[in-house]
């Protein structure tokens, strides 16, 4: 996936995939794995959670384009979907200081002709 500017729908997705405590807990996990990803019992093992609740959490994480799963033999590999999650952190980031009134930058007066 390229870097591309998200619309405010798609990043209401994107962060609704990570909304929670365990899901976060997933991503980061896959994030801090690196590009060669994890699997499903690598996951459980850094992040404590039953199977059940982890492949409920990796369905929701990959449906919200955030991680890919890749079946290699008998395993399901999971991968951070970095250009996605880079797409995001940018989304949040491009409003920043956006209303910030600086005397060096006076805000221009509407009621002025």
């Amino acid at each position: 996936m390229e870097n591309k500017r998200l619309d405010i729908e798609e990043a209401a997705q994107g962060f609704a995939a990570i909304g929670s405590e365990a899901r976060l807990a997933v991503v980061l996990a896959l994030v801090r794995a690196g590009r060669a990803g994890l699997t499903v019992g690598d996951i459980q093992e850094r992040t404590g959670m039953a199977a059940s609740t982890l492949a409920h959490h990796l369905r929701f994480l990959a449906a919200g384009g955030l991680i890919a799963q890749e079946k290699s033999g008998r395993s399901v590999i999971n991968r951070a979907e970095f250009d996605r999650l880079k797409d995001l952190a940018g989304f949040i980031l491009s409003q920043c200081c956006a209303d910030e009134w600086t005397p060096a930058a006076p805000r221009k007066d509407t009621t002025d002709g």
